[in-house]
């Protein structure tokens, strides 16, 4: 058989696993070993799995992944996420649907401690929800807008999947994070603005609140001085030059876990749970980004992704039809299985087709990172829609109802950047 029809079929095969349910990472791994051992031999493909394994857990790029991770399992049980809503429910609560805004705005802040999509929605959920309901706010824009603000976990720096797209691209970490920047606050403002619709064409949904006196909002900001100050620490340490990714994330990590002393908060048992957790989500990456590149190392041998470029260049399709195209499969990959492993199995075929159509990869990083929070948030996996239901036992229909308004405000801000592409690009360009 050609290289070709081997990769071809791996392909095939690959999604056949997953279907079944065996582990993506376990499924890339399979995969690539039987498919790169057929084309270059099995002892060559031995060598590139015990190679992989030790250049992903070797290397110091990954070191950033438990220590962000880390640190946002310590600011949720120092209640950092707590003071971040009530500071954003202090401001805007009292306006009509003020405290559906607080709580993006607040998902916002928290995403930039945590790193993580499901953390802060599960995190908000317990906060915010409880709060909405008891003050009449319809269940629908309630867990639509936690849903949608737990997106902002995986766009927000420092973001978890951006330290993941720079490793396997070799991708400048710090330049994505800045590239992140824009698209971030754009994504919160944009939401801010389809909770004012929706409110303004529905009051109902969301009344106003009482507004609270300005000497209290003092007290709130005085009391959230810890998530402030981790927030300025970790991020304007990377950007300020003072200290790499690397020592940013142990930084959070440190200062993180002095506030959990700090507040006394840390018990014997939610000690082992954050272990457990940190160590449970870093095996899962690891094994993850380990199959994506023995998985990479198959599809080169294969030649497929030379053969795409081929074709779509012998087709002469426009760039955007292409970039449209390419984007389609990602949202239709990302409502059916785990995003995040959806983008590394691509990347062997996507990257090429990229840079041969001259688009930057720290651009293309930040257009996964959108379409990976749409795929949070579409049926039928829905990861953030899953959390909200596993956490506060509202039926899955009523959340899907409340997402839609968002995930239409996601595909306008897709179609921003890709129209307007300096959106992405401008701030690492002022950092060259």
């Amino acid at each position: 058989m050609s290289p070709f029809l081997i990769g071809s079929l791996g392909i095939l095969f690959m999604f056949v696993l997953i279907l079944l349910h065996v582990p993506i990472g376990i499924s890339m791994i399979v995969v690539g070993l039987l498919g790169f051992g057929t084309i270059s031999g099995f002892g060559s493909a031995a060598s590139i799995l015990s190679s992989e394994i030790i250049n992903k857990i070797s290397s110091p790029d990954q070191l950033v992944l438990p220590l962000f991770l880390l640190m946002g399992s310590f600011a949720s049980v120092a209640g950092l996420s707590g003071d971040i809503y009530q500071l954003a429910n202090a401001t805007v609560g009292h306006r009509r649907g003020g405290l559906a805004m607080g709580t993006v705005v607040g998902c916002g802040f928290f995403g930039a401690i945590c790193g993580s999509s499901a953390a802060t929605t599960a995190t908000f959920s317990r906060v915010s929800l409880p709060e909405m309901t008891s003050r009449n706010y319809s269940r629908t824009l309630a867990t639509g807008c936690i849903a949608a603000g737990g997106c902002l976990g995986t766009l927000v720096p420092p973001s978890v999947p951006l330290v993941i797209y720079g490793v396997m691209t070799e991708q400048f970490i710090v330049s994505l994070f800045a590239a992140a920047i824009i698209p971030s606050v754009l994504c919160v403002i944009l939401f801010i603005i389809a909770i004012y619709v929706y409110a303004r064409l529905f009051p109902e949904v969301a009344p106003a609140g009482k507004k609270v006196p300005f000497g209290e909002i003092l007290r709130t900001v005085r009391r959230c001085w810890g998530a402030i100050l981790l927030i300025i620490a970790v991020l304007g340490g990377i950007y300020g030059g003072i200290f790499t990714v690397d020592e940013g994330a142990a930084v959070g990590a440190g200062l993180s876990l002095v506030f959990v002393v700090i507040r006394r908060a840390l018990s014997r048992e939610n000690a082992w749970e954050i272990i457990r957790e940190t160590v449970v989500s870093t095996g899962m990456i690891y094994m993850i980004m380990i199959g994506a590149g023995v998985f990479g190392y198959f599809i080169t041998v294969s030649q497929l992704p030379g053969y795409l470029v081929n074709l779509i260049n012998q087709a002469n399709v426009p760039n955007w039809l292409t970039l449209v195209l390419l984007l389609t499969i990602y949202l239709i990959l990302g409502s059916v299985f785990d995003t995040l492993a959806a983008m590394l199995i691509t990347l062997p075929f996507v990257i090429p087709i990229i840079t041969d159509m001259g688009y930057s990869l720290i651009w293309w990083g930040l257009m996964n990172m959108m379409i990976i929070e749409l795929g949070v948030l579409t049926p039928p996996i829905g990861l953030n829609i899953f959390v909200i239901h596993g956490v506060s036992k509202e039926p899955l229909s009523i959340i899907y109802r409340g997402v839609v308004p968002f995930i239409i405000v996601l595909l306008i801000e897709l179609a921003l950047l890709a129209v307007f592409p300096g959106l992405v690009t401008y701030l690492p360009d002022m950092l060259m």
